[in-house]
């Protein structure tokens, strides 16, 4: 049966994994046992993908990513270059902890920027724009914008990724898209 992914020759996929059509996976990858890729996904050169990792469909992972055990992303999560998850908070060379691998979860669509890093056990909200660089110690509310180390929301974005300008009564149009959204006691939604 032909496989309806592409992977190149120089990418390791290991047995039990789920692979979805369209998706592709570059040079130099790790595909480790029990991991579930959605479809079209792009994968890219030298990234490592622990067991039992599940991606969405359309995620998109740039360069010298690690993704480990305890990490789901939705559809339309972009992983910059570089950037880093943890998932033990307090790692020990001589102290086994991979039964207290925590879980982080990175909601449909967000996006996180180059050389980020993670901090194991906080998820990322929908649609959230995590800064290059960022370090995320928190959970991250759907929209937001972060940035700094340790991050800070500065603001909101849209779902095109246009940062949000609310006016006194809590609206806002993404100047790409003009799409609609409300601001209302902290949280963002967008209107349908």
């Amino acid at each position: 049966m032909e496989k309806e992914y592409k992977a190149h020759e120089s990418a390791y996929i290991d047995e039990g994994c789920t692979i979805g059509k369209g998706t592709t996976i570059w040079h130099f990858s790790h595909i480790m046992k029990n991991c579930t890729l959605g479809e079209n996904c792009n994968i890219g050169q030298n990234v490592v993908i622990s067991p039992e990792v599940v991606l969405g469909r359309n995620v998109k992972i740039q360069n010298n990513v690690s993704i480990y055990t305890g990490v789901t992303c939705d559809d339309d999560v972009f992983l910059g270059p570089s950037m880093v998850f943890t998932n033990v908070t307090n790692p020990r060379s001589a102290v086994n902890r991979k039964s207290q691998y925590s879980k982080t979860h990175v909601g449909k669509g967000a996006s996180i920027g180059a050389n980020a890093t993670i901090v194991c056990g906080h998820d990322i909200g929908k649609f959230a724009f995590i800064g290059a660089g960022a370090v995320v110690t928190k959970n991250v509310p759907d929209y937001a914008l972060l940035v700094g180390n340790p991050a800070k929301q500065l603001g909101w974005m849209s779902e095109f990724g246009q940062r949000l300008k609310f006016d006194e009564s809590g609206n806002a149009t993404c100047s790409e898209s003009d799409q609609k959204y409300s601001l209302k006691d902290g949280k963002v939604s967008k209107i349908e």
